[in-house]
């Protein structure tokens, strides 16, 4: 098992466990949690959530962050919307959209890799950037008569199951990220850029090849989130998603991903993003306050970026005290 892997499992160990445990209780406390209705809406509101998630976990093991997501997919709904206004078809406005997802990643990389300026600085940046052009896009107004089919395949779930159609292509995804990031030399050159730049770099890795395509392929799941979004809730507004970064950061982080990179597997990220939404859904139905929930959501975030790392300290100190009583293989053995 990759050095990775094996310094991560504990922790992703804990917020699976954690997950089944808040699933087991909200099942047998909460009325209305396990009907399928509920469960459809738990994963149809989290999708948005675990879309981002995915390269967002390659992007953060590689030691970068991009706080525009939200931004550029509210950006990615404000196009869909107007553009549609102007009668263009569905079908060619969805994949201008995801085009613009890509441009707005590109800007991003480019930023960071060609100028060499922090990911933090560049995406809080381009967060209020790409927010201000979905405003002039679209203005207040808010868009809702998409085609019925469309609408129908965001929000509908397969017959009488609590499984909605959305989901299906989601778990391709979430494959297909799995593979890269645990099974080809590109995903295992994201953990040693994370661990440390300049050893990757003397070791052959293309580091700002390897940062301006995850930037991209960010930007790029973005917009599809932001078309999601609109048609899942039926609205493309130019606010659409607005906060969704805290929530996609703290799922991330919560699943085990070290923020200073190269530590942490998808597999945790994505219980950390179900957790997390599992979470919110049992809030809601609580009738806890959107305020409220969003306390909830940065404490999760804090315990996150704390968790791990009192983890590994007390790992450290217990391998430091194993190491103390351990006999000195260099002493003679006493002699009767």
């Amino acid at each position: 098992m990759p050095d990775s892997l094996t310094r991560a499992v504990r922790w992703d160990t804990v917020v699976g466990a954690l997950f089944v445990v808040v699933l087991l209780l909200s099942f047998t406390t909460v009325d209305g949690f396990g009907n399928a209705l509920n469960l459809s809406f738990l994963i149809g509101n989290t999708l948005p959530i675990a879309l981002i998630a995915l390269p967002m976990t390659l992007l953060v093991v590689s030691g970068e962050i991009d706080l525009s997501v939200a931004s550029t997919a509210g950006l990615s709904g404000a196009v869909m919307g107007a553009l549609w206004n102007q009668g263009m078809a569905i079908e060619t406005i969805i994949p201008l959209c995801l085009l613009l997802g890509v441009v707005c990643g590109l800007v991003n990389g480019l930023l960071v890799t060609r100028l060499g300026l922090p990911s933090l600085a560049v995406t809080i940046g381009t967060l209020a950037a790409y927010r201000g052009i979905a405003q002039i896009v679209l203005g207040s107004d808010a868009v809702t008569d998409f085609p019925s089919a469309y609408l129908d395949f965001a929000a509908g779930r397969i017959g009488d199951t609590f499984v909605p159609y959305a989901f299906l292509p989601f778990l391709v995804l979430l494959a297909i990220a799995v593979v890269a990031l645990h099974a080809t030399p590109f995903g295992r050159s994201l953990f040693a850029i994370g661990a440390g730049e300049e050893a990757a770099r003397f070791a052959g890795v293309r580091v700002r090849r390897q940062k301006l395509i995850l930037f991209t392929v960010t930007g790029l799941m973005s917009a599809l989130t932001g078309v999601f979004w609109a048609l899942h809730y039926a609205s493309a507004r130019y606010d659409n998603a607005t906060g969704l970064e805290l929530s996609v950061v703290a799922a991330v982080l919560l699943g085990g991903i070290d923020f200073d990179g190269g530590r942490g597997t998808l597999g945790g990220a994505i219980a950390g993003v179900f957790l997390l939404g599992a979470l919110q859904n049992v809030m809601s139905l609580r009738d806890v306050s959107a305020q409220s929930q969003i306390v909830v959501t940065g404490a999760l975030l804090v315990l996150s970026v704390l968790g791990p790392r009192v983890a590994r300290q007390i790992a450290v100190a217990r391998a430091g005290r194993r190491a103390a009583t351990a006999p000195d293989p260099k002493t003679p053995a006493p002699t009767s």
